[in-house]
């Protein structure tokens, strides 16, 4: 419980440092986008089949801060240092290199208790590292799309 405290907190102190980058509305966007993405697929994969579980494999609230206040800054993070205006081989080394730094937390999370909290059932670091990648796409095109819808209201007044 100690490390998810303490990252949370860094992680928070620092998303909200950059803040000025993005509007308010691209937040908001992003901590529900990614708060119920993380939950829909942490119902089957988390609940429904245990393949991996936070704190303990019953539903509870000690996990309920890695839903809500522990990914979403690490998305707004990721998409602040994004390299849009470099070349397709800059963003695929800054995707890789992130997906990375996933990974390592990923593992420093399953340290035993007080700093870890974080557990494998079938789930693998390998499903992890091939995952990663496809989320952060995901979270990126999700990005662009809100940006594109706010140029477009902008627009429009």
């Amino acid at each position: 419980m100690i490390g998810l405290i303490v990252i949370i907190l860094i992680l928070n102190w620092w998303a909200f440092r950059i803040r000025h980058w993005f509007t308010a509305n691209q937040i908001v966007h992003v901590w529900c986008f990614t708060t119920g993405f993380q939950s829909i697929f942490d119902l089957y994969v988390d609940n429904k089949y245990h393949g991996y579980w936070y704190f303990t494999k019953a539903v509870d609230w000690l996990g309920l801060p890695a839903h809500v206040v522990l990914i979403p800054p690490v998305n707004l993070l990721f998409i602040r240092f994004f390299p849009f205006q470099r070349k397709w081989f800059f963003k695929l080394g800054y995707i890789l290199l992130f997906s990375i730094l996933i990974l390592l937390y990923e593992l420093v999370a399953m340290l035993p208790e007080p700093w870890g909290y974080f557990h494998y059932g079938w789930w693998t670091i390998w499903h992890s590292a091939a995952l990663d990648p496809i989320l952060l796409l995901i979270l990126l095109s999700y990005y662009r799309w809100i940006c594109r819808l706010e140029r477009k209201a902008c627009s429009s007044i």
